[in-house]
C-alpha cells in the first residue's frame, strides 16, 4: 500500500512511529520493493552487499525520498548515489534485521540481564554481512527515537530506530560507521514534544567538555598482563591483607607544563612509580566516569560507562590499570550510584518522563547537591547500575569500588525536614529499595569477580554494612570509619594542654573498631571547603604541627583498620586542596615536608611487612590495650598481634613533654626493637628515643617517650 502524504512527511521529518515498516527492502507478491531517504541524490542504483546490481530507484519526493521495484530477495542492500556534486555509497540501515533477541528481551524485562553493557549503547559489530555500529537505548515512554550524529548530519530522519515494544528498548544497526563517530539520541516524548538531544547512558566514551556528544568506542583493552596480580587477590582474604590506599584526584595530582591534565599514560609513568616508592598497596581515584563540571570532582556524572575524556581515550585508563597491576598496585575507583545531575543531555527526564529518577521530588531530588536520585525500586534502573559495577570490574579490571554517599541512599529523610520526605510502606525512614539494590550489586560483583572489593562511604550506625547479604547485611567488603576521622582530627586540633580532657576522642573509637570491616579515611573531604590541609589541622606552632602530624600518622598506622590518605597529605601540603591546580610539589625541597613523606613511606613498609599490624585489622583478637587511661600525660598504648607473628606495641605521646623512664606494660619479657620513632631526625624530629631497643622485665619496660611522637616496638624474643 502506498503511504499517505502524512506518512511520507513523518518519514522525512523523523517523526514516523514505525519507519522500518516503510523504509528498507520488503518482499511481497509482486516482488521486492525498496524505499530510502537519500538526501542530495539525483539518481540511485541498488546493489546487494557483494556489489551485484539489483535495479534503480526513482525520486518520489524532492526532500530525498526514493523508491522502486528491484530484483532478488529482501536482503541488505546499498545504494550508489549520484548528483552534480559527485557520487557516494550508502548502505541501507533499514534493510537489516534486529540485533537483540528474545533472550535479551526476557532478561531485560526481568531486570536480571547481567551483560547489558554488551547489548546496550553503541557496539561495533558485524551483522548480516556488514560492519557497522549497533545502537540500543531504553526509552519506553518515547514516541520516536532516532540516533543522530556526524555520520548522518545530525538528521533524525536518517536513522529513526526500531522499538522493541515489550521492553521499551529502541535499536538500529547503522552500517559503515565505526570508532570515534559522535552521536546522541533525538527523542520525542509521550506528549509529542521534541526533547533536548540526549547522550547515551551506556556510552563508552564522550566528547571533552563543554561538548557533550557520546562517542563510539570499545571499552577496555584486548591484551592484559595482570594475571598474577588478579590471581593473588582472588586467593586471599582482604581483611587479613595490608591495604594502604593513596586517594587521588587524577585532574590535580599534577599537570603538564601547559597546565593541562596529565594523560592516563603520563599518570602511569609518574604516579605508579611514586605510589610504589611510598609503599601504598592501592590507588583510589575520585570518580573517573565522565562528568561535565570540573568543580564536582566527578561526583556528578553524566556518563557512568565512559572514562573521562579529560585524560585521553578509554584504553588509556585500561593501560593505567594494567600497568598498576604489573607493579603490584591495586586500583579502586569512586562510584556514584546515589544521584545524577540534571544537565539537559543527561538522564534527567530521559524519555520525557521521570525514567531514571522519581517523579515526586520528596523521593527523587537531593537537596544537598541539587541532583536527581535514582529510582532504585525500578528494576531497569537497578539493573543499569548493577551492570555498571560489573562493567568496571570486567572491562577495566578495577579491583574495587568505593561507593559514594551510601548514607544518603539508606534513609528517605537524609538532609530533609519534616514534610520533605515520604515514609516507607511500614511508616519508617529506611529506603528499602536502595538496600535491595546495594545488596544486589554486592552479590553480583562478589559472585562473579573473585578478589573484587566494595567499600561503603557510610557515616551512620546502619547495622551490618559489611555483613554478607545472606546474613541480612548490605554485603560490602569494607566501610569507611568516619567516626575515627572526625574524632581523632578533633583531638589533634586541640591544644595539647587540653587533650587530657578529651582522651576519649581516641579511646572511644576502639570500642566499636571491630563492629565492621573498617577503612580509616583521611580523605579529600577533610582538606577542602575551608577545612584546610591536615598539617593546618594540627594545633600549635610550626614545630608542633609537624610533630603532631607525624605522631598522628604513626597512631593511625598502628590503629586497627585499613588505611587511606589523600594525595599531598603524605608530604604535608600546606594549602587547602583545589581541583583547579596541581599539588605543591616544591614543598618536598623543605626537610620538614620531606621528613613527613619519609615517615609515610616507612609506615607503609612496616604495615606491609609486620603481620601483627595488618593481619587482624578487622578482628578484636588482633588488639589489646596496654595503657588506656593516662589522661594526665595524653599517652595511649596498645598491642597489635596476629597468629605466628611477633607482637608490636604502639605508644603515642600527644604532648610536647618528653617522658623519661615511662613505664610501658608489655606481655613478654626480653628485648623489644624500636621499629618506628616518628621523632627520628630523618623525619624532621628531635632524635629523642631509646637507642633502638628496650628490655622488658616483670611485665613492663621503662621507655623514653619523645615529644609529640608515636613509637612502635616489636618483640624479638631475646
Amino acid at each position: 500500500m502506498k503511504p499517505s502524504k502524512a506518512a511520507i512527511d513523518a518519514l522525512l521529518e523523523g517523526t514516523h512511529a514505525d519507519p522500518f515498516s516503510l523504509l528498507g527492502v520488503h518482499g511481497g507478491q509482486k516482488g521486492v520493493f525498496a524505499r530510502a531517504i537519500l538526501r542530495g541524490a539525483t539518481t540511485v542504483e541498488v546493489h546487494d552487499l557483494s556489489g551485484n546490481p539489483l535495479g534503480a530507484l526513482k525520486q518520489v519526493d524532492p526532500r530525498g525520498l526514493f523508491e522502486g521495484w528491484i530484483a532478488g530477495s529482501p536482503v541488505p542492500v546499498k545504494y550508489h548515489c549520484r548528483a552534480d556534486v559527485g557520487e557516494w555509497w550508502v548502505t541501507d540501515a533499514y534493510s537489516f534485521g534486529p540485533v537483540l533477541g528474545p533472550m535479551d528481551d526476557f532478561l531485560i524485562a526481568q531486570g536480571t540481564h547481567l551483560r547489558l553493557f554488551d547489548k546496550m549503547g553503541a557496539h561495533i559489530v558485524e551483522h548480516q554481512g556488514a560492519k557497522g555500529v549497533h545502537f540500543a537505548v531504553w526509552a519506553p515512554n518515547a514516541r520516536i527515537v532516532s540516533v543522530v550524529g556526524d555520520f548522518n548530519d545530525w538528521d533524525p530522519a536518517r536513522h529513526s530506530m526500531r522499538r522493541r515494544a515489550d521492553i521499551g528498548v529502541w535499536e538500529i544497526f547503522v552500517p559503515d560507521i565505526g570508532e570515534w563517530n559522535a552521536y546522541k539520541y533525538r527523542l520525542i516524548g509521550p506528549d509529542g514534544a521534541i526533547l533536548p538531544l540526549k547522550a547515551d547512558p551506556f556510552a563508552f566514551a564522550s566528547e571533552l567538555r563543554p561538548q557533550t556528544a557520546s562517542l563510539v568506542a570499545t571499552p577496555g583493552k584486548v591484551r592484559w598482563g595482570d594475571e598474577r596480580h588478579r590471581a593473588h587477590w582472588a586467593s586471599v582474604d582482604p581483611r587479613r591483607q595490608p591495604i594502604s590506599i593513596y586517594e587521588v584526584h587524577a585532574g590535580s595530582w599534577n599537570r603538564d607544563p601547559a597546565g593541562w591534565f596529565l594523560s592516563w599514560d603520563r599518570l602511569a609513568d609518574e604516579l605508579i612509580p611514586y605510589v610504589v616508592e611510598l609503599g601504598f598497596t592501592h590507588i583510589e581515584f575520585l570518580p573517573v566516569s565522565e562528568y561535565p563540571y570540573d568543580p564536582s570532582w566527578g561526583y556528578q556524572t553524566t556518563g557512568l560507562y565512559a572514562p573521562s575524556s579529560r585524560f585521553g581515550d578509554p584504553e588509556g585508563f585500561a593501560r593505567f590499570v594494567d600497568g598498576a597491576h604489573r607493579a603490584g598496585i591495586s586500583v579502586l575507583i569512586d562510584w556514584v550510584p546515589a544521584h545524577f545531575p540534571t544537565d539537559a543531555h543527561g538522564l534527567a527526564r530521559f524519555d520525557g518522563t521521570a525514567l531514571y529518577e522519581h517523579e515526586d521530588p520528596r523521593l527523587g531530588f537531593h537537596p544537598d547537591w541539587n541532583t536527581a536520585i535514582y529510582n532504585f525500586g525500578r528494576r531497569e534502573v537497578a539493573s543499569f547500575l548493577v551492570n555498571n559495577a560489573l562493567f568496571w570490574a570486567e572491562r577495566y579490571h578495577v579491583d574495587g569500588l568505593r561507593v559514594d554517599a551510601v548514607a544518603s541512599m539508606l534513609y528517605r529523610d537524609y538532609s530533609r525536614r519534616d514534610g520533605e520526605w515520604i515514609r516507607n510502606k511500614d511508616g519508617g525512614r529506611e529506603n528499602w529499595e536502595a538496600v535491595a539494590f546495594l545488596q544486589a550489586m554486592n552479590k553480583a560483583v562478589y559472585g562473579s569477580h573473585a578478589g573484587f572489593m566494595t567499600i561503603a562511604e557510610e557515616s551512620t550506625a546502619w547495622p551490618g554494612a559489611t555483613l554478607p547479604v545472606h546474613e541480612n547485611g548490605l554485603g560490602f567488603g569494607f566501610k569507611w570509619n568516619m567516626g575515627f576521622m572526625h574524632d581523632t582530627l578533633a583531638y589533634m586540633g586541640r591544644d595539647p594542654i587540653h587533650r587530657q580532657y578529651h582522651h576519649d576522642d581516641i579511646t572511644f573509637g576502639l570500642t566499636y573498631a571491630f563492629s565492621e570491616n573498617f577503612v580509616l579515611p583521611l580523605s579529600h573531604d577533610e582538606v577542602v571547603h575551608g577545612k584546610g590541609s591536615l598539617i593546618n589541622k594540627m594545633s600549635g606552632d610550626d614545630w608542633q604541627k609537624f610533630a603532631g602530624l607525624r605522631a598522628y600518622y604513626g597512631l593511625m598506622w598502628g590503629y586497627p583498620g585499613k588505611k587511606l590518605l589523600f594525595m599531598g597529605q603524605e608530604f604535608a601540603q600546606r594549602r587547602e586542596w583545589s581541583e583547579a591546580r596541581p599539588l605543591d610539589w616544591d614543598l618536598r625541597a623543605a626537610p620538614a615536608h620531606e621528613g613527613v613523606r619519609n615517615l609515610v613511606r616507612d609506615l607503609n613498609r612496616l604495615y606491609r611487612e609486620k603481620a601483627a599490624l595488618h593481619a587482624r585489622d578487622c578482628e578484636a583478637e588482633g588488639f589489646e590495650w596496654l595503657i588506656v587511661d593516662d589522661k594526665a600525660n595524653s599517652v595511649f598504648a596498645w598491642l597489635r598481634k596476629a597468629p605466628g607473628a611477633a607482637p608490636v606495641a604502639v605508644i603515642s605521646n600527644m604532648t610536647p613533654a618528653v617522658h623519661e623512664g615511662y613505664r610501658l606494660p608489655l606481655p613478654h619479657d626480653g628485648g623489644w626493637d624500636e621499629v618506628l620513632n616518628s621523632d627520628a631526625e630523618i623525619y624532621g624530629g628531635t632524635g629523642t628515643g631509646n637507642l633502638g631497643r628496650i628490655i622488658a622485665s616483670g611485665g613492663a619496660a621503662e621507655v623514653t617517650l619523645p615529644p609529640l611522637a608515636t613509637l612502635m616496638f616489636e618483640w624479638n624474643g631475646r
